[in-house]
């Protein structure tokens, strides 16, 4: 069975290809202590649909190039995109008048 992975999309600027990173938590065996790892693959996106920051799932393939051995299966979240309005500042005209 293909071992499937599921990462946020760190890059989409090549053509049908995305980069994924998958982030893991460890504990160390000696300390205890809990560290993150990241690791990234290269998945290959048929019809360019995952976009930067977008949740997907990646499955194993047969290798379709030397680093690309991972194709997209689903994009389980996208990102949420954050428009920001600029502020307008109305100054008051009356403090003027009266200075």
């Amino acid at each position: 069975m293909a071992k499937s992975i599921t990462g946020v999309v760190s890059s989409s600027k090549a053509d049908k290809t995305i980069v994924v990173t998958v982030r893991e938590r460890k504990t160390h065996p000696l300390y205890h202590k809990q560290y993150t790892t990241s690791s990234k693959f290269m998945a290959h996106d048929e019809n360019n649909e995952a976009k930067d920051g977008d949740k997907v799932v990646i499955v194993e393939t047969r290798p379709i190039s030397k680093r690309k051995s991972f194709k997209l299966e689903t994009i389980i979240e996208r990102a949420g995109v954050v428009h920001v309005e600029p502020e307008v500042v109305v100054e008051d005209k009356k403090t003027e008048e009266e200075a």
